[in-house]
């Protein structure tokens, strides 16, 4: 039996040697991928960090591109006459816009529309009639807000041509 002990020994140490073996050319090829796999992160870490840095760029320049359009959008006085057009707050935001940024489209509808608001001020205070007066400031805002929608500076009828001259210092 010695024998069979002996061969049975001389196996087991084979099969162990074969394990280590076969664990050692694991390891080994666990190691290389693992080297691939270091060597790809970093170069995908690298693509990433060029992409985020041209991205960074792109933004950049599209945030200066927009700011640039916001001037211009604002700079023209277009906005300042719609703006002037809603409501008596809104009158009062175009005269601090216009104030910042004067222009004469932006003045001439904020003269207007302050006659207008006038105009309808008084028209509101005379009894019986006002409802019926209230017709002329409502005609006057309307002609006046589609004449500032079109980029056009028409005075209303009427009265349009004084406001200009009355409210000069606006």
């Amino acid at each position: 039996m010695s024998d069979d002990n002996k061969n049975l020994s001389d196996d087991l140490d084979d099969m162990i040697g074969d394990a280590k073996d076969g664990a050692k050319r694991t390891g080994e090829k666990i190691s290389s991928s693992a080297k691939e796999f270091s060597e790809d992160a970093k170069e995908f870490a690298h693509d990433a960090k060029e992409k985020a840095s041209e991205f960074a760029d792109d933004a950049k320049a599209s945030a200066k591109e927009f700011a640039d359009d916001a001037k211009e959008v604002f700079s023209d006085g277009k906005n300042v006459a719609i703006i002037a057009h809603i409501t008596i707050i809104g009158w009062i935001i175009a005269i601090v816009m216009n104030s910042s940024n004067k222009t004469e489209y932006g003045s001439f509808y904020v003269r207007q529309v302050l006659g207008i608001i006038i105009v309808g001020f008084i028209c509101g205070i005379i009894p019986i009639v006002n409802v019926i007066a209230w017709i002329l400031p409502v005609a006057m805002w309307v002609m006046s807000l589609i004449g500032s929608l079109s980029g056009e500076k028409k005075p209303v009828f009427l009265l349009g041509n004084q406001f200009q001259e009355w409210f000069k210092g606006i």
